[in-house]
């Protein structure tokens, strides 16, 4: 059986499969959600027996967030597939996530805080981790958005 993982807060978004918790596939998708996801999935539900799905559900982009949960949700549900959550910071080495205009999202010791940036902070990439046991995933799938609604 195989496991993907999605990361949509950013660009490229990045999608990997997964075997035995070892990434063996990477998918960079340019673009919007709405207009990858779709294809992406339908070409890993040709080619790979799916048991469980991963994707971050804070903080970033909330359409990115709302779109990737729903089109997850519906393939959990209509497919009997496992889907579990965990925060983007764990896959940027804690570095700051875009969210509003010049403002970005911190993680302060657990508690996520939105701020501008310092001058000299550094801002890493997202990447997928090579193995994905070792990242403390949730069965509370919901978004969850930081902000209050504007």
């Amino acid at each position: 059986m195989f496991e993907v993982l999605l990361i949509s807060i950013s660009n490229p978004l990045l999608v990997g499969i997964y075997e035995n918790k070892q990434l063996i596939k990477t998918y960079e998708l340019d673009g919007k959600v709405s207009d990858t996801l779709d294809k992406t999935f339908f070409i890993i539900f040709e080619n790979y027996k799916i048991s469980s799905m991963y994707y971050v559900n804070t903080p970033g982009s909330y359409m990115s967030i709302k779109l990737s949960y729903i089109f997850l949700k519906t393939l959990s549900i209509v497919k009997d597939i496992e889907l579990y959550s965990c925060s983007g910071f764990l896959f940027n080495q804690n570095s700051p996530i875009k969210a509003l205009g010049k403002k970005y999202f911190f993680n302060k010791k657990g508690s996520i805080k939105v701020d501008f940036l310092e001058k000299d902070t550094k801002l890493h990439n997202f990447e997928l981790p090579s193995v994905l046991d070792r990242i403390n995933f949730s069965s509370n799938t919901l978004p969850i958005y930081n902000l209050p609604v504007v």
